[in-house]
C-alpha cells in the first residue's frame, strides 16, 4: 500500500515537472508593432503584419530558439506595453535616443536610416531650414516629428501630424502639407509603389544617421541577450543581407 502511495506520489512529482517545464518551453514572446509603415511593417490583404522587421525578427527567434507573436499595436502608446507587460518586444521601425533608452533597453542597431523630405516637384525646397515657416507632415512621435519640432519649435501650428507617414504623404499629393519629413525607406518605397506621384526627395547633410533597435522592458537582460545573439547569427551566415537586399535592393 505504502509503496503504492509513493508511486502515484512520484508519478504526480514528475507529472508537474513535466508540465512545468512544457510551460516553460512554451513561452510565447509577445512583439508590438504599429503595421502602419511599410516596407517596415504593415498589413497585407489577410490582415496579417509582414514587412522587413517582421522578417528580421522572424530570423532572429529562429536563431534564438524562442517563439515570437505580433500584435499591430498603435505607435502612441506602443512603448508603454513594455512596462505593463502587454508585449515583451518592440519592433516597428524604432530609432535608438539617449532619451528612448532611459525608459527600456535596446538591442543592436539592425538598420541604419536616416530622414528625408519629401516635396511637390514644383517646389523650390532646396534644404532642411526651408521648412521653417512651412506646412509639413509628419507622423507622430517619429524622429521626423522630433526634427521639424526643433527646426520650428514645438508649438508650431505649421507641423501636421498623421498617424502614418503614407497618409502624410497623401496629404502633400492634396495640397494640405508644403513638405513630408520622415525616414528614407518609407518614402522611397512610398514613391516606388506609387509611379503615379508628383514628388520629388531631398536629402539634407544635416540629418544625423539613425539607427533602429529593437526594444524590451528596462532590465531584460535575458531577452535582450538572446536577440543579440540571434540578430548577431543572421548577420554571420549572411541571412539577414538576403532579407535586406528583398525589400532594399543591393
Amino acid at each position: 500500500m505504502i509503496r503504492r502511495q509513493f508511486i502515484a506520489a512520484a508519478g504526480t512529482v514528475l507529472a508537474g515537472l513535466l508540465f512545468a517545464t512544457s510551460a516553460q518551453a512554451a513561452k510565447v514572446y509577445q512583439v508590438a508593432t504599429d503595421a502602419a509603415y511599410a516596407p517596415f511593417e504593415s498589413q497585407n490583404e489577410k490582415k496579417e503584419i509582414v514587412g522587413f522587421d517582421m522578417d528580421v525578427l522572424k530570423a532572429i527567434a529562429a536563431k534564438a530558439g524562442i517563439e515570437i507573436k505580433f500584435t499591430n499595436t498603435p505607435w502612441e502608446g506602443i512603448f508603454a506595453t513594455l512596462n505593463t507587460g502587454e508585449r515583451d518586444i518592440v519592433i516597428s521601425a524604432v530609432t535608438i535616443t539617449p532619451e528612448r533608452k532611459q525608459s527600456m533597453d535596446f538591442s543592436e542597431p539592425y538598420f541604419e536610416a536616416k530622414q528625408l523630405i519629401a516635396v511637390g516637384q514644383s517646389s523650390k525646397v532646396a534644404k532642411f531650414d526651408d521648412l521653417k515657416t512651412k506646412k509639413v507632415g509628419v507622423q507622430t512621435g517619429t524622429t521626423g516629428d522630433e526634427a521639424v519640432q526643433k527646426l520650428q519649435g514645438k508649438t508650431s501650428s505649421n507641423i501636421k501630424r498623421y498617424e502614418s507617414t503614407p497618409l502624410a504623404l497623401k496629404e502633400l499629393l492634396n495640397g494640405g502639407v508644403e513638405a513630408v519629413v520622415a525616414d528614407n525607406g518609407v518614402v522611397i518605397n512610398y514613391l516606388a509603389n506609387n509611379k503615379g506621384a508628383k514628388l520629388k526627395t531631398i536629402e539634407d547633410a544635416g540629418f544625423e544617421k539613425e539607427f533602429y533597435g529593437i526594444a524590451v522592458k528596462k532590465g531584460n537582460k535575458e531577452l535582450l541577450e538572446k536577440i543579440n545573439k540571434g540578430l548577431a547569427a543572421i548577420k554571420a551566415d549572411g541571412s539577414y543581407d538576403k532579407i535586406h537586399k528583398k525589400y532594399f535592393g543591393k
